[in-house]
């Protein structure tokens, strides 16, 4: 079987530092894959089409322009500009290691896959606070466990981060909706119903650096919280009562803080055995003390925004029967 023809696509809004680094990764992959890559600016105030022009010589690389209209728009703008057989998709926070398309392309001649993803992991270049964010979306002790790792190709969800779609199913489906974040369980589920098998490439990972701070990432979180009843609601049969993990997790913490008013401790010691097995593992994983203290932290802040969020967003939706775009408009992006 021949190679396949793969484009990269990369939606951006104001990163040309980061679209530089990614695209001295993607020069340096490996293998025979022939590929091409698409720049998608969204609407960027600070474009990085200098920063593109520098890699002309040496990567098929094609820039776009066009009005902000969100990530999920920008990705189909690139897919229905794109050659490839199968589109991959970066966020522009991402760096690419050289054994990136050998990987796929070695998983995609021998295995069924309409659409895929690999996982993400730290570079020993991260801030600490990088890798202590990481661990937290990762780890099988919190919510990224579940988010990330499952490898059954009729259970795994890519993310946008770091995800492949042929192109037969992105026409049939569309391609991205209008939610963000929530773009990528949307697309998913959708391509499910259509009758498109996804797959886990668990080598074909990317370093994904998410430049944020600890109040940057408890609103990323927190809006992952509000977006998921949106798609519970929508997609009634992919409702899973393991989407009440953090919002149980919020409660119970609070209940246990509670109870120790009247001398009941044990909860509290639970929570506290918790949070002293993440330090553990994140010591372990990364050798490194203040990591180990800033991935409680995280791992913390990880179940407070997400359950607040789920929270929030279930009471108004199933509780008020309010609308998701009204109440929550920050949402939608009108295309």
């Amino acid at each position: 079987m021949k190679s396949l023809h793969l484009t990269f696509i990369i939606p951006v809004y104001n990163r040309p530092n980061e679209v530089d680094e990614l695209l001295v990764t993607l020069k340096n992959l490996e293998g025979n894959c022939k590929f091409e890559v698409i720049i998608v600016e969204d609407g960027s105030t600070i474009t990085s089409k200098e920063v593109v022009d520098k890699h002309t010589d040496q990567l098929s690389v094609n820039y776009f322009f066009k009005p902000n209209t969100g990530p999920g728009d920008s990705r189909n703008f690139g897919m229905k500009h794109a050659n490839g057989d199968y589109f991959i998709i970066l966020d522009s926070d991402c760096i690419v290691p050289p054994n990136y398309l050998v990987e796929v392309d070695t998983f995609l001649k021998g295995n069924k896959a309409d659409f895929f993803g690999g996982p993400d992991a730290a570079h020993p270049s991260f801030t600490p606070l990088q890798k202590a964010i990481n661990f937290a979306m990762t780890s099988f002790l919190t919510t990224g466990g579940v988010r990330g790792k499952q490898q059954q190709a009729k259970s795994f969800q890519p993310r946008s981060f770091n995800m492949g779609i042929s192109k037969k199913a992105f026409e049939a489906s569309g391609g991205f909706g209008n939610i963000h974040p929530g773009e990528d369980p949307d697309l998913t589920i959708r391509l499910w119903d259509l009758g498109f098998k996804s797959a886990f490439i668990e080598k074909a990972f990317v370093y994904h650096k998410r430049r944020i701070s600890w109040g940057k990432f408890f609103k990323q979180v927190h809006k992952f919280g509000l977006v998921r009843p949106i798609l519970n609601n929508r997609y009634l049969q992919y409702n899973k009562l393991i989407y009440w993990l953090p919002s149980l997790f919020v409660l119970g913490l609070f209940l246990a803080f509670i109870l120790t008013f009247f001398n009941i401790v044990l909860p509290v010691a639970l929570f506290v055995m918790y949070f002293i097995l993440v330090f553990i593992f994140a010591l372990f994983k990364e050798k490194n003390l203040k990591i180990g203290f800033l991935s409680v932290y995280a791992v913390f802040l990880q179940f407070l925004g997400y359950g607040s969020g789920y929270l929030l967003s279930f009471f108004y939706l199933n509780i008020l029967r309010k609308e998701a775009a009204e109440i929550f408009p920050h949402l939608f992006f009108k295309n």
